[in-house]
């Protein structure tokens, strides 16, 4: 049954004339404020319509950049420098055109992951040229101060951004590692100085020094920009010397430079581990040489790659899918390395006799220097046998340590002086330190001695223990004798490292690539690139 309902409806206009009823036309009155009306009189005709002209704006272009120079050039966003510095920057590169063409070359296996990185979080692009500052996009470059890869980090600066530093890799040298922390760095430098150019006057002499050379100048009344703080002349040419290469860059036909052909795209490709892997098998399988692996994973120190430390590794884009291809069928060994770790202090002879390996070998493959005893916990890479056969696990390959102390001990000994004889000529007689024999027999250092007077001397004597299958421990060594102690004064030596040469050439013989993309090395079936 229906239910119908009529009846009379009115509907507020909003007119002087008031509601209408049910039947009549009815206009419906939009909600909210009402806009006034306005009637033009009957007796004004209306104008024609005209046609005016209008100004269309320029399109912008879309095409993407040429080449990775182009890209690079787009994104140079800092104000630029204007100064004496920067020309006499300009004139030293511009004489060496050869050295520019080198270190060029050089950049275009790692630039275009570089470039990538700093448009992802929007810096400029003038950043990405910083390496040719640091270290002429050298990966093995050293400075005297120990600031060490293509972004030279100092040790303690790298290990504050987590670049791992132990006896099997460097972090400070690894492309992608390196160039996350040094980013990280440049980024936390800009928000706290609030200035490109004072972000890497920090980045090269610390940000204490910059914060304290502006605080410096603000209790002074003066400017506190990067001209104006006073600065060590290696650092007030900093800037000045990567305005100069970014000009270079920019025009560098007006320059008579030469830059090398980089294409847009990527040139290495990363590539995920899951074994342990000899560097010579994955050069093999992957057919590129030793040389050109190293050059693009640069923090390796040894002729294994670790997987549970260095997971990932970079190859050229084509050798990335031929080594993926070729895992798939391998069936050898892939490791003949791992790692073992000393279980007490020993000497090097009997940590060789333990692992099977000749003491020179171990040396060698270890750089451990010689007269020098191994700590327990001590990581060496060894041979992998059928009982030692196992991948490196995670806490070794990621805090392998080489820990060593002399291997000699000082002998109590009772000397007679001569006639004439002086502390320090004594000293200097026997090899040893004159203050150290002061503080043996209570002397000063400059004592007149008289004849047949005794003097009692510590003097350095080699460990000897008789090599055996199984290694005496520290306690048999120390039993040998009560009245030997270890020297406290001895210092580990350290291997000279000479500043790795700027302008090296490197080679290569792939010349395609990618940073973006990951592949799992295993022995399943490999994806393929899209």
């Amino acid at each position: 049954m229906g239910l119908f309902l009529a009846g009379c409806a009115t509907v507020d206009t909003g007119s002087t004339g008031g509601p209408t009823t049910a039947g009549e036309p009815v206009s419906i009155a939009p909600s909210g404020p009402r806009l006034p009306s306005y009637r033009l009189p009957g007796n004004i005709p209306l104008s024609d319509i005209g046609v005016a002209s209008t100004s269309v704006p320029p399109v912008a272009s879309l095409a993407a950049p040429a080449d990775l120079w182009e890209r690079i050039r787009r994104g140079f966003a800092m104000t630029d420098l204007d100064t004496d510095l920067v020309r006499d920057q300009e004139r030293w590169y511009a004489t060496r055109p050869d050295y520019i063409q080198r270190m060029t070359e050089r950049s275009s296996r790692y630039l275009f992951h570089i470039v990538e990185e700093i448009e992802r979080r929007n810096m400029p692009m003038e950043l990405a040229l910083l390496p040719f500052i640091e270290s002429a996009f050298n990966p093995q470059a050293v400075s005297s101060a120990r600031a060490a890869g293509m972004w030279q980090f100092m040790p303690a600066t790298g290990q504050s951004f987590d670049l791992k530093q132990n006896a099997f890799r460097d972090d400070r040298r690894d492309v992608l590692a390196s160039t996350r922390a040094a980013l990280d760095y440049l980024q936390q430098l800009h928000r706290r100085f609030g200035d490109w150019h004072l972000a890497l006057a920090a980045y090269n002499w610390g940000q204490g020094n910059v914060n304290r050379a502006i605080t410096n100048n603000q209790r002074q009344g003066l400017p506190t920009g990067y001209l104006d703080i006073n600065m060590p002349l290696e650092t007030r040419t900093y800037v000045p010397k990567l305005q100069a290469v970014k000009n270079i860059m920019a025009r560098p036909q007006a320059y008579n430079a030469t830059l090398p052909l980089i294409g847009n795209h990527p040139f290495f490709d990363t590539v995920t581990l899951e074994r342990d892997i000899d560097v010579a098998v994955i050069a093999r399988l992957a057919e590129v040489s030793e040389a050109d692996f190293r050059a693009l994973n640069p923090s390796l120190k040894q002729p294994v790659v670790m997987a549970a430390g260095t997971p990932n590794i970079l190859l050229p884009w084509d050798n990335a899918v031929i080594f993926q291809n070729k895992l798939m069928t391998h069936n050898g060994p892939l490791a003949s390395w791992t790692a073992w770790v000393v279980p007490s202090t020993m000497t090097v002879a009997q940590a060789a006799e333990r692992v099977g390996m000749s003491e020179s070998e171990l040396r060698e493959v270890n750089n451990i220097p010689p007269r020098m005893s191994l700590r327990a916990g001590s990581s060496l890479l060894v041979p992998r046998t059928s009982q030692r056969n196992s991948d490196v696990p995670l806490h070794v390959a990621d805090n392998a340590q080489l820990n060593l102390q002399p291997d000699m001990v000082l002998r109590r000994s009772v000397v007679k002086a001569r006639k004439g004889d002086t502390l320090a000529r004594l000293a200097q007689r026997y090899g040893v330190s004159a203050v150290s024999v002061a503080g043996w027999n209570k002397l000063a250092v400059n004592a007149a001695l008289k004849p047949g007077q005794q003097v009692t001397l510590m003097l350095p004597q080699r460990v000897s223990v008789a090599a055996s299958s199984t290694a005496p421990t520290a306690k048999k060594a120390a039993s040998a004798s009560n009245t030997r102690k270890v020297a406290k004064s001895a210092s580990q030596p350290t291997k000279a490292k000479a500043a790795a040469v700027a302008t090296k050439k490197p080679t290569t013989k792939s010349a395609s690539s990618s940073n973006a993309k990951t592949r799992v090395a295993s022995t399943a079936k490999a994806e393929k690139r899209p």
